[in-house]
């Protein structure tokens, strides 16, 4: 059996990526502890699609494995796309989700309903390096940035707390598991993905 290395050290991700392979029967998929791999990127690009490569070609290269990677993060429109890729790193690496939270909440202060507008965005990119062949998909999810966050937190995803889905009027941590799947932008492009690499790698 076939592996592909999915490159990301966020076990949250991690386990929402590997809950969609686990019907995949095709494919051993791994993770980088399992290899010992502790290395991090460096993410200078500006878009999540060039992120997402520059990870899974990082990774690719130290495993010669196919390996899956993804860049995702909130684009504020009141903030001109902020924080974006930077999602993560806004406040640096080292800052917690509450700390983001507050963050994001202090720079719409004051700010009205109609100008809270946000989308949060997932790329996932495949490197297969034997062929030498990326392989894309991103997904989005519209909605806001409430006025406060909700009581639920997902460690890991601080936006989630903060985010308001337009498609039902709630926070994303508090949608049902039915509403969840329906918009999980992450898993829509991994299943969107699947197909493109499955019989490649």
């Amino acid at each position: 059996m076939k592996q592909l290395l999915i490159a990301t050290h966020n076990k949250a991700k991690l386990l929402e990526i590997m809950n969609v392979f686990s019907t995949f029967s095709t494919l051993s998929v791994i993770d980088l502890s399992t290899l010992h791999i502790s290395q991090e990127v460096n993410e200078t690009a500006v878009t999540f699609k060039e992120n997402a490569r520059l990870k899974a070609t990082f990774f690719a290269n130290i495993s010669n494995l196919p390996t899956l990677a993804d860049d995702a993060g909130i684009e504020i429109t009141f903030l001109k796309g902020e924080p974006g890729v930077r999602s993560r790193r806004w406040l640096g690496y080292e800052a917690s989700d509450e700390e983001l939270i507050r963050y994001t909440l202090s720079r719409l202060k004051g700010v009205e309903r109609k100008e809270r507008a946000a989308r949060l965005t997932s790329c996932i990119c495949v490197y297969i390096p034997e062929l030498k062949r990326y392989i894309y998909q991103q997904e989005s999810i519209e909605g806001y940035i409430a006025q406060k966050p909700s009581s639920n937190r997902v460690e890991g995803y601080p936006y989630r707390s903060v985010f308001i889905v337009d498609a039902f009027n709630k926070y994303y941590d508090e949608l049902s598991p039915k509403e969840h799947d329906a918009m999980n932008h992450r898993v829509h492009a991994l299943k969107k993905i699947i197909p493109q690499f499955s019989n490649l790698v």
